[in-house]
């Protein structure tokens, strides 16, 4: 049997939605879950029909970071309908396949459509993850040779991402294995054999993302050791000068007071003594440092 597949972009159109739904007898809380754009992968199997939401995920490259759009997927027996927020190209090698008449995409049923569009968008994963990896090179190029305050937004920043990739990625593992495992009658033993083949992609996505997870937590461990190091050495530094000038500000202090009976007042030598004496404690300290390796 022939097989249609509707892909409506743009879900603000109630209306249109409406009579969709209307058309291919939806549940009315399917019809309410496509219009909600803020939901976390899942799927639902409401007998005639199974509906599935997942992310779609991009790269801003003006704004360089990850931005996703929400896509919803209602199976039917003869039917795929497809809800996009955006217009893209993601599905278009899924649009020239089905134009070639020798495809295998043209030979099988809806169930097959739904596990290629599902393939595409968990391929395109690693397209992003590529990304996020060349940013996690130079932010360690940055981290070894000059790390700055800039450096440390930039790894917090990938982190975040992290953390909603994280979010978007992990359920949908389940809404995979959920398809794979299923009893449901719209989708065929055969198909689910390529659905397999989606979930171990789901697994290599989510083990890279921990991956990136552990490299970025290490990365933020080694910057705030180098910043700590650096401090230390400057407050190392400026504790040995204090140390240093401790006895002379002393006997500077000494020789300070304002009494008129000092015994050394009226030697002729007692000035140059007194620096010397302020000399050579200086240069006895800085070689007790060096030889403790405190220098």
């Amino acid at each position: 049997p022939a097989v249609t597949w509707i892909n409506v972009v743009g879900i603000h159109q109630v209306e249109v939605l409406g009579k969709i739904g209307h058309c291919f007898g939806l549940h009315p809380l399917l019809m309410e879950d496509i219009l909600n754009t803020d939901q976390r992968p899942k799927k639902e199997d409401y007998g005639e029909a199974i509906y599935i939401v997942l992310k779609i995920l991009f790269y801003d490259e003006q704004m360089e970071e990850i931005a996703a759009e929400q896509i919803s997927l209602v199976l039917g027996t003869n039917f795929l309908l497809s809800f996009q927020e955006k217009e893209g190209e993601i599905f278009l090698p899924i649009r020239e396949a089905i134009k070639n008449e020798k495809s295998r995409i043209r030979k099988m049923g809806a169930d097959y459509l739904a596990y290629t569009l599902l393939d595409i968008i968990v391929d395109h994963y690693f397209n992003i993850l590529e990304k996020l990896g060349e940013k996690v090179e130079v932010l360690e190029e940055k981290l070894v040779t000059h790390p700055t305050a800039q450096t440390l937004k930039e790894i917090q920043k990938i982190k975040k991402e992290m953390i909603l990739l994280r979010k978007w990625v992990w359920p949908l593992r389940e809404v995979i294995s959920s398809l794979e495992r299923g009893e449901s009658s719209l989708i065929q033993g055969n198909t689910r054999l390529y659905l397999r083949d989606v979930y171990d992609h789901t697994i290599q996505v989510m083990d890279t993302i921990e991956i990136f997870r552990d490299m970025l937590s290490g990365m933020l461990d080694i910057y705030l050791s180098r910043v700590s190091n650096r401090l230390n050495a400057v407050m190392k530094v400026l504790t040995i000068i204090a140390t240093i000038f401790m006895p002379l500000t002393f006997i500077a202090g000494v020789y300070g007071m304002n009494f008129k009976y000092i015994p050394e007042l009226e030697w002729r030598w007692g000035y140059p003594l007194v620096l010397l004496v302020m000399a050579s404690i200086a240069i006895f300290m800085l070689i007790t440092f060096r030889r403790k390796k405190w220098l």
